[in-house]
């Protein structure tokens, strides 16, 4: 059973984000809200002094005529500046639209206009030039707030000017924005965030206000944070999993290191020293791949005891969740290790990590157990953009892995027809926007939301992901195959690998495309005398191609018959955001690297 599963916090939940982010102000003024890097070094804002900030910007977004459930854009990287925006478009009674800084001109064009957006708020020049390009297809764009672009003083004006404009406003109206805010119901429209998707046009979901404060209030209620609690967060704040971090973190009050900068996390992690992060798995695959062919690369009695102690720490995990003792040899070996090896994984992460969040898609237990194996605990969760990103998670005193844990308290999970894991409670959307064919096609006529996620419950109320409905798919001799179960397995064996996608529909075996992680075949490269060497060119070589079959060959021994890989082959680049492969919390756009890669998986089957 959840460790809590009270639902009286519903009843209690404040009535919409405004309200919760000033009574958040109200209770934690002197507090650390956010913290953010200023050229070498971090600065820190209380809550009193964003509350102070976000009141002036959403007057000056009422100055310039917001009105209730009207939407405003934002385009940008994961900065505080981006929360600071988002705040103050709720405390106006406005709805953000959200917009990736990758996004091309033609989907932001969409997008905005899709959404109707009045106000946008624009990172930089790069941002501010997609909009200009797209000005035809916004006609209903009166103002453009830019973070770091180039004002105009008319139609884009920078975050001093909006706020010099909200100054103006509350000299007047000193009670607008909290008037606003009380006046917000939680049926009323907080986000449109549209899914990345993996085929067609994006789908704009519609979340409302209650549901972003159920989502925090429920894990509140959990008691797993509070306010001595510090989180980095670097998660794309487009992404519903960034936007729901923000929701825990006015539920809870701790404060919130911001850099959005992907390259720079875990030196990021060994500064801020967090207690806790969420991050999607191919954070951890690299993390875990980075630490292993390090100590590989070192060799000798180095790597021998590294890779004893980890044998050690799995062995001691094992017998404890199975309830057994600890013979006392092991438990003084793995005390050492304690020491000498594991101590110094936790640093790297800044030493003070009460347990990490995965989520966004499955993460694979081998690399789980390997973490905490080293004393760090990831807890894998479960949701999407149209439930507000979370319906269930593992709990520190309550969690298996392999699964996404147990259903949030207030809420529903079941397994319907075909095993596809169905939703119903306070988060699930609104709908899709201007989208009723596919609302109806989603939310069933008693409420659930159909995830086209494939998976299991089990006795205690823990749920598996088998993965996507659509990706699964039948060889000619009949037998399903479940590829992200396969690829998952591959990255947690390889720690070069960054891709590893399976193919096979209607076909009489099994193939993969592979990518490396640049970072890690960089590294090799220096240690094979392929130092400067084109990525191409490395990833070619005999050798690796020797190396990555013996990853093959270890895999395959560990699938059925009928879902071993029979061929492959390592693509010569690593998919990108930028090449449209990946969506950008890093999932594959299958679709995509299938139709670019036709030509190669039909010479497999030739």
């Amino acid at each position: 059973m959840p460790v809590n599963n009270d639902t009286t916090f519903i009843d209690r939940m404040p009535k919409n984000c405004a309200v919760q982010f000033l009574d958040r102000v109200a209770t934690s003024g002197p507090r650390e809200a956010f913290r953010f890097p200023r050229g070498e070094s971090w600065e820190s804002m209380t809550w009193s002094q964003a509350g102070e900030l976000v009141e002036r910007l959403a007057a000056g977004l009422l100055a310039i005529g917001l009105e209730s459930e009207q939407r405003v854009g934002i385009a940008s990287g994961t900065r505080y500046e981006w929360i600071l925006a988002d705040l103050a478009v709720m405390c106006a009674g406005g709805a953000t639209t959200t917009v990736y800084p990758t996004t091309n001109a033609d989907d932001t064009g969409y997008i905005l206009g899709d959404a109707e957006c009045r106000v946008v708020f624009a990172e930089d020049d790069e941002q501010i030039a997609k909009l200009v390009e797209q000005e035809a297809n916004l006609p209903l764009i009166t103002k453009i707030v830019t973070f770091d672009g180039t004002a105009d003083g008319d139609k884009v004006i920078d975050l001093d000017a909006l706020a010099a404009l909200g100054d103006e406003y509350l000299a007047s109206n000193p009670d607008a924005v909290r008037a606003t805010a009380e006046a917000i119901s939680g049926d009323q429209l907080a986000t449109l965030i549209y899914t990345s998707g993996t085929t067609g046009r994006p789908k704009g979901v519609r979340t409302l206000h209650k549901a972003w404060v159920y989502e925090g209030e429920a894990i509140k209620s959990q008691g797993i944070l509070d306010e001595s609690d510090l989180q980095f967060l670097w998660l794309p704040m487009a992404h519903s999993f960034g936007k729901v971090l923000l929701s825990t973190q006015l539920a809870c009050g701790f404060a919130t290191a911001i850099d959005g900068r992907v390259e720079k996390i875990v030196d990021n992690l060994g500064i801020v020293k967090p207690t806790f992060m969420g991050a999607a798995p191919r954070i951890f695959e690299k993390a875990h791949a980075r630490i292993v062919t390090m100590q590989a690369a070192e060799g000798g009695l180095k790597e021998k005891l590294f890779l004893q102690a980890f044998k050690v720490g799995i062995a001691v995990d094992k017998l404890k969740a199975a309830g057994k003792s600890v013979p006392l040899p092991l438990r003084l070996q793995h005390g050492l290790f304690d020491k000498l090896v594991f101590s110094k994984v936790r640093d790297r992460f800044g030493g003070r990590v009460k347990f990490f969040i995965s989520g966004s898609a499955a993460l694979n237990a081998e690399i789980a157990e390997w973490f905490h194996a080293a004393g760090i605990l990831i807890l894998e969760g479960y949701g999407m953009t149209e439930n507000a990103a979370g319906a269930t998670v593992n709990h520190p005193d309550a969690y298996k892995m392999g699964t996404v844990g147990q259903a949030f308290p207030g809420a529903e999970v079941k397994i319907g027809e075909g095993d596809e894991v169905l939703l119903r409670g306070p988060h699930i959307m609104a709908g899709y926007h201007n989208n009723e064919e596919e609302t109806a096609k989603a939310i069933d006529a008693d409420g659930w939301l159909h995830t086209g996620d494939k998976g299991s419950l089990d006795a205690d109320g823990f749920l598996t992901i088998t993965g996507r409905i659509k990706d699964l798919f039948k060889t000619s001799g009949g037998k399903y195959i479940a590829p992200s179960s396969i690829e998952a397995k591959f990255k947690a064996l390889c720690p070069y690998a960054s891709q590893f996608m399976v193919f096979g529909n209607d076909r009489n075996f099994v193939v993969a495309l592979i990518t490396l992680d640049p970072d890690a075949m960089a590294g090799w490269a220096e240690e094979n005398g392929m130092a400067g060497a084109d990525y191409a060119d490395v990833v070619a070589s005999a050798k690796v191609q020797a190396m990555v079959g013996e990853y093959v060959e270890e895999l395959n021994g560990r699938l059925n018959r009928w879902e071993t890989i029979k061929k492959w082959e390592i693509l010569p680049a690593d998919l990108t955001i930028e090449s449209g492969e990946l969506t950008p919390s890093m999932k594959v756009k299958r679709n995509v690297v299938e139709a670019n890669n036709k030509g190669r998986i039909d010479a497999f089957y030739s």
